[in-house]
């Protein structure tokens, strides 16, 4: 009987793991075109400033990364299709463009400010970028 046991737990993760392997790849290939897409949204070119030392591109940018993960990683871990999952990311890159604008509204000339250095509004747009996140990835786990 354990042999019969461990066999089919075998044969089960042969089965599942390359659902699981494409349904992460899924979710890796949205993360990157949300990132890559915001990037060429936003007024300011983030990976050009961060080649150059900006600390207030990199800590607006390492924002991004992590503001689309949190929900990307919600709806991988609630979502039973690759569709599904393509779905939410495009709205949560859409929610972070949103929130960009926000902060910039609120700051006025957020891209300026992020292009001089300034970590003060960097910090803030993270800031606002996880909390839409978290709210987000809480509302796709329902």
């Amino acid at each position: 009987m354990p042999q019969q046991l461990q066999s089919m737990e075998i044969q089960a993760f042969a089965e599942g793991f390359p659902i699981t392997l494409f349904h992460a790849g899924v979710t890796l290939v949205m993360l990157a075109l949300g990132a890559t897409l915001y990037a060429f949204l936003t007024p300011h070119r983030e990976i050009a400033l961060i080649r150059e030392g900006n600390t207030a591109a990199a800590i607006s940018f390492g924002g991004v990364l992590v503001g689309l993960a949190l929900p990307l990683a919600d709806s991988l871990r609630a979502s039973g299709s690759p569709l599904e999952i393509a779905i939410w990311g495009v709205a949560t890159i859409g929610v972070q463009l949103l929130v960009f604008k926000f902060i910039d509204w609120i700051l006025h000339g957020l891209p300026q400010r992020i292009q001089d250095g300034e970590v003060s509004a960097a910090v803030l747009l993270v800031g606002a970028k996880l909390a839409s996140a978290l709210i987000l990835a809480a509302a796709l786990a329902g």
